[in-house]
């Protein structure tokens, strides 16, 4: 273990990072609805951001100090990108629902189901990962500017490719789908009238 760690120092920070993220989420909530401690929870909350920060000064320290860059940089800067698309958006779901299983909170608002409004949902999804696809590319672009090597280049670039694969993948099945099979059925209903 120490020396799989030793090998690939920023996997084992982008997994601590990932424990850390729903070990504080867990401590906010508990603190907030548990404990009644309300700016203790947000204090908590504010060292998410931190995480992040400590990951992306990491996995750069890492290339200037002569890595090469491999998947494990890749895959912190899909870490970064997500994390700042979608951590707020979770960390509000986990929020609510926990406000409503245990401390008398309103139901969690449920995914749209209406077509306009369902479409509407898709689309702010899909705008998430766009901010997620730019901060990993923008991630990806730091660290091939550090790599010295042509083929460290690639597999950095290579990383882009997924999270670009991710994006359109993303737009197709999420929002595109989303306003196709919607405008069919109101198609279908307005045919049996």
């Amino acid at each position: 273990m120490i020396e799989a760690i030793r090998e690939n120092p920023v996997a084992a920070l982008v997994v601590a990072c990932e424990i850390a993220f729903w070990v504080f989420l867990a401590a906010a909530v508990v603190a907030r609805y548990a404990l009644h401690l309300r700016r203790t929870s947000t204090v908590l909350l504010l060292c998410e951001p931190l995480l992040e920060v400590i990951l992306l000064v990491a996995t750069v320290g890492d290339l200037l100090r002569g890595a090469e860059p491999t998947w494990t940089h890749g895959l912190a800067a899909l870490y970064l990108g997500f994390t700042v698309g979608f951590g707020r958006l979770t960390v509000h779901r986990v929020d609510a629902w926990v406000a409503h299983r245990f401390a008398g909170g309103p139901e969690p608002e449920q995914r749209p189901r209406t077509r306009a409004a369902a479409r509407s949902y898709e689309w702010r999804l899909w705008a998430r990962v766009v901010v997620a696809w730019a901060v990993a590319c923008g991630v990806l672009a730091v660290l091939m500017v550090i790599a010295t090597e042509p083929a460290q280049r690639e597999v950095l670039l290579g990383w882009a490719g997924r999270a670009t694969t991710v994006l359109v993948g993303w737009l197709v099945l999420g929002p595109l789908w989303s306003e196709v099979s919607s405008r069919a059925r109101s198609e279908g209903l307005s045919a049996r009238r």
